[in-house]
């Protein structure tokens, strides 16, 4: 037996990556699976990667941009028409496979913000009156050990105040998730989050320089790179019955890179 037998989880931003990794591990643990991602392409490849491995039962493809509050209702609905219930959300999509982390203006830090933070909150109401319906819930959102990680190498010459886009938005994220905690926990739904360190999917390699990726590793106590796989096994303990009295945290994943108190 699995340790989400029977549950139904929502992954967005599941058609790549660590998302794909999540869909993975909560098909093999025993959950039924939506694949939610703005990517039809990746959505679907996705979904038969998976349906390889695990069968078609249990598993499908919504299309989502989370960004936008009538398409995350949409995912909902599409989730209750499959599979009759939602018990898991995990807010996984964000902005960052095709981040632009030279473009400090508001414009794109409020773009960047509407996926990475706002999107998040937009799956959560969208979800919530379901397992407040149904009596209990489970929402895990995905920040950044980059929201914790101050220390940026100063400009040549200085020209503006940064963006710090990312950091930000994932800051924000923490932040989320402690609100959302405090409001649902009277519903039995517990609201935690979990802190990536630089992971080795495709989007980290194609935002970090070659060259800086055993550095990266070096910094962490466990001097190794960190692999979307590592990430899994919290994702799953948040989810699962053992994590029933657990809301309001972050864990930062990231093999001891980023300590905070």
């Amino acid at each position: 037996m699995g340790r989400l037998d029977g549950k139904v989880a929502i992954i967005t931003g599941a058609g790549q990556g660590i998302g794909l990794a999540y869909a993975d591990r909560f098909l093999t643990e025993g959950a039924k699976v939506v694949v939610a991602d703005i990517s039809e392409e990746r959505g679907e490849g996705a979904l038969d990667e998976l349906t390889g491995t695990h069968g078609s039962e249990d598993v499908i493809f919504v299309q989502v941009d989370i960004s936008d509050e009538a398409s995350a209702k949409e995912c909902v609905k599409q989730t209750l028409d499959a599979f009759g219930t939602v018990d898991v959300l995990l807010n996984n999509a964000a902005l960052y496979y095709d981040i632009d982390n030279t473009d400090n203006s508001y414009e794109y830090l409020q773009k960047v913000f509407s996926v990475n933070l706002h999107g998040a909150w937009l799956m959560a109401r969208a979800v919530a009156p379901v397992m407040v319906e149904k009596g209990g819930g489970r929402i895990i959102n995905q920040s950044s050990a980059a929201a914790y990680i101050y220390m940026l190498p100063p400009m040549e010459k200085f020209t503006e105040v940064s963006a710090f886009t990312y950091s930000q938005t994932k800051w924000g994220v923490v932040g989320l998730t402690k609100f959302l905690a405090a409001q649902l926990g009277a519903y039995n739904i517990t609201v935690n989050c979990i802190a990536p360190g630089v992971t080795m999917t495709e989007a980290t390699k194609k935002i970090v320089p070659e060259e800086f990726l055993p550095m990266v590793t070096m910094m962490t106590a466990m001097k190794r790179a960190l692999e979307p796989e590592d990430l899994t096994g919290t994702a799953v303990f948040f989810a699962s019955d053992d994590a029933a009295f657990v809301s309001g945290q972050t864990l930062v994943v990231d093999g001891g890179g980023c300590m905070p108190a």
